[in-house]
């Protein structure tokens, strides 16, 4: 599976530093992400998502529409 991490953060000229600050975790670390070598936690997935203003199915490459999903309530 090909994450669309990568192309969300240099579509928005943000550096993988500056990303990693914002999610709190060493550059590395988040390098590994978008390399597919380290499985992204859920947590961190969620916090990528809100940043993106997407949904993690989005991200994930499970759909191509970038809108966020609408909240249901119960």
């Amino acid at each position: 599976m090909r994450l669309r991490i990568r192309d969300c953060r240099e579509d928005r000229d943000i550096t993988q530093k500056q990303l990693a600050d914002y999610l709190r975790c060493d550059q590395s670390l988040y390098s590994k992400y978008e390399r597919g070598e380290r499985d992204v936690p859920l947590h961190v997935m969620i916090r990528l998502a809100d940043y993106y203003g997407t949904s993690i199915d989005y991200l994930v490459g499970r759909t191509d529409e970038i809108k966020p999903y609408r909240r249901c309530v119960f």
